[in-house]
């Protein structure tokens, strides 16, 4: 007799742990949509602004701007740097929390984002990031760009060789084409070599539905269309 109470004693624990477990399981299924959700719609908002603010600058400089001898000039150079509000972009390089670098737009995947500078953290969670230490737009070089595949760069799967991809900054747009797309080991920093000639390289992880951490690095290298 007292091994059936106990039994049954057992019988409704477990069951009442597996019905609490349940409601647990649920509870933080939905905080973690909650957070993914939240995470999403700071970026996109983030995304909205930076851009409305970057296309007011763009605006504002071509109402002001002087006729310049250079129509493309590097990105670097002397006179757009006056240009550059502060509160809009720095040459980069400069030290500061999520300053903009561009806007990239890749029309054939459907791709069009602000880029910052830097590849810390929170600058992935809002945009891509220049990786610092590379090229700058217009120089003689390989400017590297880094995102995150589950997010801004998720297209990139979708990329193809001669693409286009236009790079817009306070000191011109800058024009590439797509030479070839590669995966390699997350360590291979050779594709952020200089080759001599002015090189935009892409990064970000793969494959693209990986579950956690991922074990490549998915590679695009576009060369500069001359202008």
């Amino acid at each position: 007799m007292k091994f059936r109470k106990w039994s049954m004693f057992r019988f409704v624990r477990v069951q009442s742990i597996l019905r609490w477990s349940k409601y647990a399981f649920l509870i933080f299924g939905f905080l973690a949509l909650g957070y993914c959700g939240y995470v999403l719609l700071d970026a996109k908002i983030y995304q909205a602004y930076e851009t409305w603010r970057f296309e007011q600058a763009l605006k504002s400089q071509s109402t002001s701007e002087p006729a310049r001898e250079e129509a493309n000039p590097p990105f670097n150079s002397p006179a757009p740097l006056k240009l550059m509000p502060v509160e809009v972009n720095r040459v980069a390089g400069v030290g500061g929390k999520n300053i903009v670098f561009g806007r990239m737009e890749i029309s054939s995947i459907g791709l069009d984002v602000m880029v910052l500078e830097g590849t810390g953290s929170g600058t992935l969670r809002h945009a891509v990031g220049h990786i610092r230490g590379t090229a700058l737009p217009g120089e003689q070089g390989n400017m590297g760009i880094a995102g995150h595949r589950d997010t801004f760069f998720r297209s990139l799967r979708k990329i193809k060789k001669d693409d286009e991809i236009t790079l817009t900054t306070l000191a011109g747009a800058y024009h590439y084409r797509v030479e070839s797309i590669t995966v390699v080991e997350p360590d291979d920093t050779k594709v952020l070599d200089d080759s001599g000639k002015a090189v935009l390289t892409l990064v970000t992880c793969y494959p693209f539905y990986f579950v956690g951490p991922a074990p490549k690095r998915f590679i695009v290298r576009a060369l500069q269309i001359p202008g």
